[in-house]
This record gives structure tokens, sequence and C-alpha cells, in this order.
């Protein structure tokens, strides 16, 4: 009975001091106690005569919290290349008591479902890496950095997806348990197709194109007289391949690195929208963290999306080539039609964005 006495006391004061450094444990209060129950039965059989400092510098089992991390494409993207740094430096910096792992392909659902997981709270996942303007689904406001040809280059869209207007649009998430850290890239969206090149509107009409579950995607390709019908990205490979669509758009690097080239012969640069992506956490897992270990994710987070940022406009840039050499035809179209066509997508969604459409058009003006 003295060796089950002194081994809860040696329990109760490892518990009181893991409490005062402020460390994170993910289980609830019951299963803390069950937990520091079984742990005190187990110590009740070992040698009173083992050391004290051995029990004062033991790592409890429950002391790690592991953040999941959710993408809808390969491995080989850049978003899961970036996410994976992001996991390395939160592991180093808080040396281990916060880790994350990637799970890239799907594995944890298409980006509507990720987006969904977060708003439920579901604890499916815990950060989710996808299109801005597939939050709009939520709250419309989202899909304002996704509105067609808002911009010209990389410089200035990455400068419009940190300013203060898309700041103001990521607010209305917070309540809706999504918080967004950083901003990561995924390059301008071109159309991909089984059947001709596009080099007008005119060559759309009718055409069958996959998009993701995105309001403004859907309402752009059809303004430029295409059909649009959302598909998880995790199907898309088959259904192209099977001829269940005609047409895809997506950014060059997400082609190459997804290997659509094997199911689409033709690429159109359209550069149509511009795809920015929030690396976004769940709200109840930020408020889980320390203050120092939220200045270490948001730090990790804003890293990786520099490094993202990096390899997608080095990939835009590059991969031409090895598309061309996979036996993809390309071409370069006017886009002047294009925009022409689209330019209802913004008109008729005015209301939607109020003065932050003002204010958008006043930015780009200035830049």
């Amino acid at each position: 009975m003295k060796k089950k006495i002194a081994a809860l006391l040696v329990t109760s004061l490892a518990v009181f001091s893991l409490a005062g450094c402020g460390s994170i444990t993910s289980a609830p209060a019951d299963t803390a106690q069950t937990e520091t129950t079984e742990a005190a039965a187990s110590e009740d059989t070992a040698e009173a005569e083992a050391p004290a400092e051995t029990e004062e510098t033991a790592e409890p089992a429950g002391d790690a919290l592991e953040l999941k991390i959710g993408v809808s494409t390969a491995e080989t993207d850049p978003r899961n290349i970036a996410a994976e740094q992001f996991a390395q430096e939160i592991s180093d910096k808080t040396g281990g008591a916060l880790t994350a792992k990637v799970y890239p392909s799907g594995q944890l659902g298409a980006d509507a479902d990720l987006i969904n997981s977060l708003a439920l709270d579901s604890g499916t996942v815990d950060i989710i890496i996808t299109d801005a303007s597939n939050f709009a689904t939520y709250e419309p406001l989202m899909g304002i950095s996704a509105l067609p040809f808002n911009f010209s280059d990389f410089d200035k869209a990455w400068a419009f997806m940190d300013s203060d207007i898309e700041a103001d649009a990521e607010a209305g998430l917070i309540d809706q348990n999504m918080r967004v850290l950083a901003h990561y890239d995924n390059g301008f969206r071109c159309v991909t197709n089984s059947k001709g090149p596009v080099e007008s509107p005119d060559d759309m009409k009718g055409m069958l194109i996959r998009t993701p579950e995105n309001p403004v995607i859907m309402a752009t390709m059809t303004a430029l007289g295409a059909n649009p019908q959302p598909l998880a990205f995790s199907e898309l490979y088959q259904a192209l391949q099977q001829g269940t669509y005609d047409a895809q758009e997506n950014p060059i690097p997400v082609i190459y690195n997804n290997k659509l080239y094997e199911v689409q012969e033709y690429l159109s640069v359209t550069n149509h929208i511009y795809s920015g992506m929030c690396f976004t956490i769940a709200e109840s897992v930020w408020q889980k963290l320390s203050p120092e270990q939220q200045e270490i994710v948001q730090a990790a987070a804003t890293a990786s999306a520099e490094a993202d940022r990096t390899m997608n406009r080095q990939q835009t840039d590059e991969l031409v080539s090895n598309l061309e050499a996979e036996g993809m035809k390309i071409n370069y179209p006017d886009l002047a039609p294009f925009q022409e066509a689209t330019a209802s997508v913004l008109t008729d969604n005015a209301s939607t964005y109020g003065e932050l459409l003002d204010r958008l058009n006043e930015w780009k003006a200035a830049n």
C-alpha cells in the first residue's frame, strides 16, 4: 500500500509539472484520468528503488499533439512539399511537442469535404490547403480573389492575397471554425481537353468540363459557354481517362504533377483565374495551442507558403516544355475575347462582394 501511495504521489507531481510548462495534451479529461490511473497501477509493480530522476525526466505518453494536414493533390505537388517543410519546422521548434502529418491525394477527403470537416469540427483534419474561392460555399466573400482575369502576374496576385481586402474576406471564416494562417500558390488556371485547341470561347461551347465545387470557377466556365460539372480531384484522372468529361481546368504545375497529360491531349494557356491557396487551421485546434506554439505555427506556415510560391512560379515557367515532351499540343489564344465573355461574372455578383469589389478595383488601379 505504501508503494502504491508513493507511486500516485510521483504521478501527481509529474502531471502538475506538465501543466506548469504549458504543454498540450489532446486527450479529454476523462481519458487523461484513466491514463493516470493505469500509469499508477503500472508503477505500483515497479521496483521501489527506481532512481527519482528517471521519474522526473520521463515524457507522458499523451504529451505530443499531431496535426493532420489534408491536401487533395499528389505528393509531388508543391503544396505537399511545402506542407512537409511546415511539419518539420514545428517539430524542430517545439521539441516534438507539436508534430504534423501530411495526407496527400485526397486521403482525408476532397477539397469540399476538407472544408466541411473543419467547419463541423469533426476531428478528421486539423489543417487544409485549398483554393481560397473553394471557401465561398461558406463565406461568399472568399470568391473575390478568383474573379476572372483579376491579376496579370504572380507578384500582383500574391500582393492581393496578402492584402487587407483578402484578410477582410477571410475574417468571416473564424466563426465557422476556420483560421487562415498563410497563402500558398496554385498558379493560373488553364483549360485542357481531349477534342482540340481552344482558340476562342466558341471552342468551349457545350464542352463538359470538370471543375471543383467552386461557384466562381463554375460561373466563369458557364460564361465561356462550357458545361461545368463538379468532381473531386482524386476522381479526375479516371474520369478523363474514361471519357466521362471532355475537359478540365487547372494550373500548369497541377496538370504536370498529377500526370493529366496522359489523359488530355490539348492545353490552352487561358490563365482565366488565379488560384490562391489558403493554409487554414481549425480554430478549435488553434485555441488549444499556447501563445508560444501559436507563434511557431504561424511562422512555419508563412515560411512554407514562401517556399510553395517559389516552387509554383518556377514550375509554371519550366513545365510547359515538359508537357510538350509528353505529347501535349499547347496553344496561346488571344485572351481579349475570354475577358469580354467573362465580364458578366463580376457584374452579376457585384452585390455579393459589395464594398470589397470597389476596394479590389481601386487596388488594381493602384497596382
